[in-house]
Formats: structure tokens, C-alpha cells, sequence
């Protein structure tokens, strides 16, 4: 059996996303750079506690953003200078904060001039990375290729003899290891191998690539793997019920202000109520704000449950509401009741999961960690419903699975931001 990389493991980074490159590049901006600045200035009128202290948060703070982007821009799909500034600030500001909670002198300026110099490093970096990588593969034409239709954006250069490309000692090869290749092709696989060449198995590479994982047969054991962290689950559903405890009170006003905009713009209830499929198979009433004209004579039919491309069953709050994802807050409940999480699989109405159940194997798999509020495949995909698109969706709720864990997380969340602002995936 030839020895492949690690499927868990990040693509091979270029010098540029290296750790050793971006620790230095942070030491200079975050700690040299507002030192440097603080001798352009009056040193009599900076205490040594305030400079040290300062230095400390910078360092620290730019030091911790630099871990976290590193770990959220790993993950398939992220590209990096969206992360940034979300990283660099929220460490900077959690920084400040607990200084000025614990009554600690510091300098805003020391402390501005590392935010500033660490970000423009970031993007410095980012741009080189994206500039000077390496993104492409030498595909082995035999079995399952299909990565290639699966990975447009990347090059992929196929060989047409078994011959290790020794013009480019750092291109990876590409092989569908379970396929029975001919004695000269699995030679020239073994030596790739056995020199320190790269060699993916496909169905591997596509995971890393597309942030999907296809469960194929039970004898692969893939549910052994696709287990998900369980000591990560305990801490999860903590953090899911001081999250939603504390946010609640937070957005009371708001909740309340937008139940009043529904009553006033359609008649109806405020909720909208349904019964999903939860947390290992037991279905729950999940809570969401109404965003369709109230029609008590709809059943909870497959067809009912199905919000087509411009439904005309959409109220004009409701198109707001559903763009913004404002219309799920009310899930936050569902939260506290321990139904679903703030993170995980999206919920399907029962009728349309039972459907999914009968057409799609291993559909029911998903149920094993909560449903969340968002998810992986929201974040990537979006709204769907034909049978092929949740098919797609099922793969990335594998992923999310297998990868369970809180730089994941962290990752959705972030990403839910933009797709609040940005509308992506809503209907």
C-alpha cells in the first residue's frame, strides 16, 4: 500500500503562508514597529508599565490572530483576505478590553500602530501566497477522475506516461489509489512516494479542495471516521447555552420591534411554527419568525415545504427577514431547549427529510450532532431543495462532521456575517 498524505492535512503551503515566514513578519509589525514608533516620541511621557503592557498585547494579540487565520483559511472554500480583518480586530479588541476591565495602563497609540502594521503584513502576505503558490496537479488518468470537473479552478495537468515529472519537484500527483493501475504506472506511483513526492488519493485531495466528504460504502468505515470529537460536543453545547442565554435579553427589543413589523404587514401569527427532523432522528417544533402569508390549510406536505425560486408566498417582510437570516433568531430558543445548536445541519421539515431518507444513502447520518441555526453547507451553498443539490449539501454536512470542531466553527460564523450581508443562498 503506498503511504499518502494525511486526509486531514492542509494543501502544501508556499513559502509564503510558512509558519517561520509569518512569525517573524508579525514579530516585526506587532512588537518592532510600535517600539520603533514609540521612539519618535516623548519617552518621558510613556510609563514603563504602559510600554510593557502594550507590547505585551500587541505581540500577544497579533501573535493569536495569526494561529486563527492560519487555522479558519485552511478550511476549503476560505479565501483569505476576507479573514483578516475580522481576525486581527477581534484580537486586538478582545486585547483592549481586558486591559481596560482589569484597570491595566497601556498606550492606544502603541497599540493602534501594531494593529495597523500586523494587518498590512497580513495582507502583504496573503497577496504573495496567492501570487506565488502552487495550485496545480498531475493527474494519473485511471479510475475515478472526476476531481478534476469536481476542482475547475485548479490546474490539472495529466500524465500520459508513468513518468515522474522531474521538471517541477514540487507538483503533487494525483491517483485513485483503489484502482488496479498497470505494473508500470503503480512503479512510477512507489518511486514518487519513496523520493518524498506528494501523492493524493483522490477522493482525499477532493475533500481538501471542496469541503465535501461522500460516505460510498459501509465497508470503508467512514462512520468510524466521520465520528464526531465527543469531548468538542460537551464544551459545544455549553457555549451554544451561555451564548443563547446571554444573547436573548441582548436582542429583546429588536425581537420584539420586528414581531410588531410582521403583525403590521401581513395578517398572522408572529412564529412560524414546524415540525424538523433533530438531533438523532427526534423530530421538534422549530421557531422562526413568519415570512409567509399565513395559510392554515396548508398541510405539511413535501411540496408545502419547498420555498421556490421568487415564491409569491413571501410577505414583503418576510424578504428582508429571510435575506438577512433575521427570520431563524427565534431558533435561539429551540438553542436553550437543547434541539439545536448554533452551529450544525440545517433542519429539514419532516416531510422533506423522510423523502431525502428513502432517495439518499446515509442521509440519516447527519443527525448525529444537532442541527444548527447555520452550517458548513449554508456557508458554501445556500437554500436548496432538488434532490441532486441536497445530495451536494449531504457531503458537506459530512465534512463539517468529520472536521468537528471550534476553528470550524469559528469559520461559519464568520462566514454567516457576510452571507447576512450579502444575501448569498437566500430565497
Amino acid at each position: 500500500m503506498l503511504m499518502t498524505r494525511d486526509r486531514t492535512a492542509p494543501i502544501t503551503r508556499s513559502f509564503w503562508e510558512s509558519l517561520g515566514f509569518q512569525l517573524i513578519g508579525i514579530t516585526v509589525a506587532a512588537l518592532f514597529v510600535p517600539l520603533l514608533y514609540l521612539f519618535t516620541q516623548a519617552l518621558d511621557h510613556f510609563a514603563e508599565a504602559t510600554i510593557i503592557n502594550s507590547a505585551i498585547a500587541s505581540y500577544g494579540s497579533a501573535v493569536v490572530s495569526l494561529f486563527l487565520y492560519r487555522r479558519v483559511t485552511s478550511f476549503p472554500g476560505t479565501r483569505g483576505f476576507a479573514y483578516i480583518i475580522p481576525t486581527f480586530t477581534a484580537a486586538f479588541g478582545i486585547a483592549v478590553l481586558m486591559m481596560f476591565g482589569l484597570r491595566l495602563p497601556y498606550s492606544g497609540a502603541m497599540l493602534a500602530t501594531g494593529y495597523v502594521a500586523s494587518m498590512v503584513f497580513g495582507f502583504l502576505a496573503t497577496h504573495l501566497s496567492q501570487k506565488f503558490m502552487r495550485r496545480h496537479f498531475y493527474l494519473v488518468p485511471f479510475g475515478n477522475t472526476e476531481i478534476a470537473y469536481d476542482a475547475a479552478w485548479v490546474q490539472w495537468i495529466v500524465l500520459h506516461e508513468p513518468r515522474v515529472p522531474d521538471h517541477d519537484r514540487h507538483g503533487a500527483i494525483v491517483a485513485d489509489l483503489r484502482h488496479d493501475h498497470p505494473a508500470e504506472w503503480e512503479r512510477m506511483l512507489a518511486e514518487a512516494a519513496v523520493s518524498g513526492r506528494v501523492v493524493y488519493h483522490t477522493k482525499q485531495l477532493r475533500e481538501s479542495l471542496t469541503g465535501r466528504v461522500e460516505i460510498e460504502h459501509l465497508s470503508e468505515n467512514s462512520f468510524g471516521s466521520l465520528l464526531p470529537n465527543l469531548a468538542y460536543r460537551k464544551i459545544k453545547r455549553t457555549g451554544d447555552v451561555m451564548l443563547a442565554a446571554m444573547a436573548l435579553p441582548l436582542l429583546a427589543v429588536p425581537l420584539l420591534l420586528i414581531a410588531l413589523w410582521i403583525r403590521l404587514d401581513s395578517p398572522g401569527p408572529v412564529l412560524f411554527r414546524q415540525q424538523r427532523m433533530g438531533y438523532r432522528s427526534r423530530p421538534f417544533d422549530v421557531l422562526k419568525f413568519r415570512t409567509m402569508e399565513h395559510r392554515p390549510d396548508d398541510t405539511a406536505c413535501r411540496d408545502a415545504a419547498i420555498t421556490q425560486d421568487d415564491d409569491q408566498r413571501i410577505t414583503r417582510a418576510g424578504r428582508f427577514l429571510r435575506r438577512t437570516r433575521i427570520d431563524e433568531l427565534p431558533q435561539l430558543v429551540n438553542v436553550l431547549r437543547g434541539e439545536m445548536s448554533l452551529i450544525g445541519p440545517r433542519p429539514e421539515a419532516l416531510a422533506l427529510s423522510e423523502w431525502y431518507e428513502r432517495e439518499l444513502p446515509f442521509y440519516s447520518y447527519r443527525h448525529i450532532v444537532r442541527p444548527g441555526i447555520t452550517g458548513w453547507a449554508q456557508v458554501n451553498q445556500g437554500h436548496v431543495a432538488a434532490l441532486h443539490d441536497v445530495h451536494i449539501k449531504l457531503h458537506y454536512d459530512f465534512y463539517y462532521i468529520k472536521h468537528f470542531s471550534a476553528w470550524l466553527d469559528i469559520l461559519i460564523m464568520m462566514r454567516t456575517v457576510g452571507t447576512m450581508l450579502t444575501g448569498f443562498g437566500s430565497k
